[in-house]
């Protein structure tokens, strides 16, 4: 069933816990994560970011997404996750969402709560809810980050305050040590961070990008201080390739490509299935 992020994140709150949120790069990784959620009982976000236009466009994605979201049988928010401005945003909206993220936390923090505000007013035309970006996040992909200062990209308390009085989003991205993409080091998390912005926005949620890395601990102890929604995509992305390997080694010629999607999809729902209960704080 379809779900507003509002309302999965306030559940979130009233629990402690925090929602999983999953890319749908592929239809692989958005039935996994169906099946996944299915399983356990647990409600989700399903999201498409423009990094995966390449691999599924928007507009073929969308419209699948929302049809597996109207199928489920637990409620499941679909959301945009990065849209890179106010047009992506509305057209996001136009096809359906329940709710999209405006990502101008590059910009001068004036420029980024202009953009934020104007979306928000679009998106409450809809019914629809918005999150949005405050602090950098940086990016390593491809292991191209060198040496850097975290304290450099942390979310300002005082910052954050004022950005929720000017933009009224619903959820806010913030920076506290975490780093899209894949580690070569373990991340060193700022709880202090989380627990600061928190109390200076009178709890609102907040969302823990570039999650890889970190261990069940560190996922639990940032949850206890105030996350309340976390993307995670690139350690499904890597079960489900492991799985690939494995039935191309053992099937060889005789391999065929729907096998491809059949141990993909089964690897990615393992791994989702043990990240949703993670993030329940279940235990």
């Amino acid at each position: 069933m379809i779900a507003k992020m509002s309302e999965l994140l306030a559940e979130c709150t009233k629990k402690g816990c925090a929602v999983g949120a999953f890319n749908f790069s592929t239809l692989e990784y958005g039935r996994a994560a169906i099946e996944a959620a299915e399983e356990t009982g647990l409600p989700f976000i399903l999201q498409h970011a423009p990094a995966h236009e390449k691999y599924v466009p928007f507009d073929m994605a969308a419209p699948i997404m929302l049809q597996l979201a109207k199928e489920a049988k637990v409620p499941v928010a679909v959301h945009l996750d990065h849209g890179t401005d106010f047009d992506l945003c509305k057209h996001a909206l136009d096809l359906g969402f329940t709710s999209v993220m405006i990502d101008s936390s590059a910009l001068p923090f004036e420029e980024n709560a202009a953009i934020a505000a104007e979306v928000v007013k679009e998106a409450k035309k809809r019914g629809a809810d918005v999150e949005a970006e405050l602090g950098s996040m940086p990016h390593n992909f491809n292991g191209e980050l060198g040496e850097y200062s975290p304290e450099d990209f942390y979310t300002r308390s005082e910052e954050a305050a004022k950005y929720l009085e000017l933009t009224g989003v619903d959820a806010l991205a913030i920076s506290f040590g975490t780093v899209h993409g894949v580690y070569k080091a373990k991340p060193t998390l700022a709880l202090d961070v989380i627990e600061r912005v928190s109390k200076a926005t009178g709890g609102l949620p907040l969302v823990m990008h570039g999650g890889s890395g970190l261990s069940d601990d560190d996922f639990r102890n940032a949850i206890s201080k105030g996350i309340r929604k976390i993307n995670y995509y690139t350690y499904g992305a890597l079960a489900g390739g492991k799985a690939v390997c494995e039935i191309v080694k053992e099937k060889g010629a005789s391999l065929q490509i729907h096998d491809v999607a059949v141990a993909a999809t089964k690897a990615i729902r393992e791994d989702l299935v043990n990240v949703m209960k993670l993030f329940s704080m279940e235990g």
